[in-house]
């Protein structure tokens, strides 16, 4: 009898270590993705710091050192440095580096609602790029969504007071790089490295090429003249911003690795729609208009069901079928 309670014990104990250990995940995950997206907007337009390529380099060094250090206290895993892993990578880290200038350019120049609705163009483009590349189709209700969700962003956008076409240029170049990216991981790499690999080694083949083009166009300059680094509340959100790339790959990896994907579609969801209303207040450049709101809400709604929709049909493919009758 008291074996049987202990052992009643201990199963107890697991399954409540499970879900914090789940919770834990899914908090790290859902914070550190907000975080990264209103510390960059604080250090880009709340402290008017305007050499973004070197926020991008901050990121690339810091997710090096972390992922470096990761692995020597054996908490993430991935193979040493060889000619192999750069060539299976290639030429995934030029469409990082692309991604990373084009993202932190468009946060620069857009506000934070206008740049979570526009990015949602990406899917548009990755569904193009599955029927042409793989013969791979969305259903209605998915096209529904999606076609919802661009009408939204077309709206708000046709009504946004903040229009700065440098920005939407950037979030242009940024969603075909996106998908442009995401197609090419599938086809390439087919599942054989993972995200904490892939990131690693993008870092560091782009490096020293960030590096000279950061020189190159004037943004080292930029960031060596400029007259707020002693100030507390800049460098903690400039290091902040530096270090929340590396969280949030770490944060992704453990989350999918431990939570159930509806929990996954669930905190993707709250944290879009979290970004876009500490948007309208972080940085200062979001200007309120009726329609422009309205038009970012049909795309918020939109996403939600778009996530459902692909939810269901993800669990409707796992689900084992009978055998046939005989």
């Amino acid at each position: 009898m008291a074996v049987e309670n202990n052992s009643g014990t201990q199963d107890g104990r697991r399954v409540w270590t499970n879900m914090l250990k789940q919770a834990a995940a899914a908090s790290l995950f859902g914070v550190s993705s907000i975080l990264i997206m209103t510390v960059n907007k604080s250090v880009l337009t709340t402290y008017n710091f305007r050499a973004f390529q070197v926020v991008g380099l901050g990121q690339i060094l810091a997710i090096i050192v972390i992922l470096r250090t990761l692995k020597a206290f054996g908490m993430v895993r991935f193979p040493d440095c060889s000619w192999q892993q750069f060539y299976r990578v290639y030429p995934l880290p030029l469409l990082y580096f692309l991604n990373l200038v084009f993202g932190l350019g468009a946060t620069l120049k857009t506000n934070l609602p206008m740049f979570t609705v526009l990015r949602r163009f990406t899917l548009i483009l990755v569904a193009a790029g599955q029927m042409y590349m793989f013969k791979q189709y969305e259903s209605a209700a998915v096209n529904g969504t999606l076609v919802t969700m661009i009408a939204g962003a077309l709206v708000a956008a046709y009504r946004d007071l903040s229009f700065d076409f440098v920005g939407y240029t950037y979030v242009t170049l940024n969603n075909v790089v996106t998908a442009v990216n995401t197609l090419y991981v599938k086809k390439k790499l087919n599942g054989d490295m993972s995200n904490v690999e892939l990131m690693y080694y993008n870092c560091l083949v782009t490096l020293v090429p960030a590096v000279a083009f950061a020189a190159g166009t004037g943004d080292l300059a930029t960031a060596y003249q400029y007259t707020r680094w002693a100030e507390p509340g800049f460098v903690l959100n400039f290091v902040l911003s530096c270090v929340m790339g590396a969280i949030l790959m770490y944060s992704m990896t453990l989350c999918q690795s431990l939570v159930s994907p509806l929990t996954h579609t669930v905190i993707g969801c709250i944290k879009n729609i979290v970004v876009t209303y500490v948007g309208m207040y972080v940085g200062g450049d979001y200007v309120y208009e009726k329609y422009n709101f309205i038009g970012i809400h049909i795309s918020i709604v939109a996403s939600v069901l778009y996530s459902v929709f692909k939810l269901r049909e993800q669990e409707r493919h796992q689900v084992p079928q009978p055998p046939a009758k005989s």
